[in-house]
């Protein structure tokens, strides 16, 4: 019940001030006043005000006013970051500088949202844009369920409605980029000389890569505690997963030129590859800018050996076996690569690693 207090200003005139409390399990949980001249209004605005905190969701829309979108991803980072790639990360990072970050989580209308994908278009790609809204949606969810906070999912679900209707967002286009015989001789070529090699062999995590169809930051994480040479395989820790970030442990088949790599790098660490990941992602990209190989990422490399396998006869199951694939469907437009002829384009290729005495 709410109370109402009176008071008598210096001047002789009366004042009237309203206090509603709320408890939950005995435990007030909120307080507001507010000072009329008239009892009567003092009254019914108590009253009004006790009946609108009793609906759902206003309590906690009261108690959490003044959080911000940007409060929200920041918090989302520090407590759930740790299993968050490198791009999901500088993702997180960039939301909190722009102007949406400033808005008010729970009053945030669908119209705000709107507004930033359409700025957001003025610098990137649709496919770019719709990455905001994919991330604010697991914030909001994360903030709804795991603090209680009535973030404006609704809103930000309407405006990604109207992104995807009015063709402002798009999914990302399946890239199929593979690299030639001829750009994969370029790069093994100038890493031959002094000045390419330095302290990373770029030539030999190239053609691993190439051949194994490991990501770069799964190479420099491979132990010679967990290779099997026996059954030539090996534990991959932490693979990429789509909703498991870490523990996801997999043990994947070697082909067997990516066995003969493996057999001849030198035991100086635990680690078989023992670089930084950054610094492999960087040195690529710096190479590939030197000599000229456009629109080639690292991570095409592995496209290749999936393509490769499937073009050298290989069924699902068994590719999957070496690219670590769970679910086979995402190996599915791979296959038809092969489907008419089977061919290895390495066949008679000077780089191709040779197996020997394994």
């Amino acid at each position: 019940m709410p109370t109402i207090t009176t008071r008598t200003r210096a001047d002789g005139t009366k004042s009237y001030r309203a206090a509603i409390r709320l408890k939950r399990k005995g435990q007030i949980v909120y307080r507001e006043s507010r000072t009329f001249d008239r009892k009567a209004l003092a009254k019914d605005w108590a009253t009004r005000r006790e009946l609108e905190l009793q609906e759902p969701g206003a309590l906690n829309r009261v108690l959490h006013r003044g959080v911000t979108i940007g409060g929200l991803v920041k918090r989302y980072q520090e407590e759930f970051g740790q299993g968050f790639g490198r791009s999901k990360a500088m993702d997180m990072e960039r939301l909190q500088t722009y102007d949406l970050a400033s808005q008010d989580a729970i009053e945030a209308t669908s119209q705000d949202f709107v507004a930033h994908v359409v700025y957001r278009l003025k610098t990137v790609k649709p496919q770019t844009a719709a990455n905001d809204l994919i991330w604010l949606r697991g914030v909001f969810k994360t903030a709804r369920s795991a603090w209680g906070i009535p973030a404006a999912l609704d809103a930000l679900n309407d405006a990604a409605e109207t992104c995807r209707r009015e063709r402002l967002v798009a999914k990302p286009n399946k890239r199929s980029r593979r690299p030639s015989l001829e750009e994969l001789e370029k790069i093994l070529e100038y890493a031959k000389t002094t000045e390419a090699r330095r302290t990373i062999p770029m030539d030999e995590i190239v053609l691993f890569a190439v051949f194994s169809a490991r990501r770069q930051e799964e190479i420099t994480r491979l132990r010679w505690a967990d290779l099997d040479e026996r059954n030539q395989m090996i534990t991959v820790d932490d693979m990429k997963h789509p909703s498991q970030k870490t523990g996801n442990h997999r043990r994947v088949r070697l082909t067997d030129e990516a066995m003969a790599i493996i057999k001849r790098q030198p035991e100086t660490s635990e680690f078989i590859f023992p670089y930084n990941s950054k610094s492999l992602s960087a040195r690529f990209t710096e190479w590939c800018k030197y000599l000229g190989l456009r629109d080639l990422h690292f991570h095409d490399l592995r496209h290749e050996c999936i393509s490769w396998l499937f073009e050298r006869g290989w069924d699902i199951p068994r590719v999957a076996s070496v690219s670590g694939h769970t679910t086979w469907s995402s190996l599915q437009r791979y296959t038809h690569l092969s489907q008419h002829e089977h061919h290895d384009k390495y066949d008679s290729w000077q780089w191709r690693p040779q197996r020997k005495n394994l």
